[in-house]
């Protein structure tokens, strides 16, 4: 089984055809960028599920 990122099931993961890759597509200034590259994040801050189900989940309860 291959393994996954988060940013393979992130919703700010796009296309960029000039680039012919994805991308994150966050709008980010200098300094969340200069924050996020220093820091330890274990897992991105920005990240949101592209899973419908998971986000609504706990409207469920």
């Amino acid at each position: 089984m291959a393994s996954t990122n988060a940013c393979d099931t992130c919703n700010n993961l796009v296309y960029d055809e000039e680039l012919e890759e994805y991308v994150c597509d966050m709008d980010l200034d200098e300094d969340d960028l200069a924050r996020l590259y220093s820091s330890h994040y274990k897992e991105c801050p920005y990240y949101q599920s592209d899973n419908e189900y998971e986000v609504v989940k706990h409207q469920a309860f």
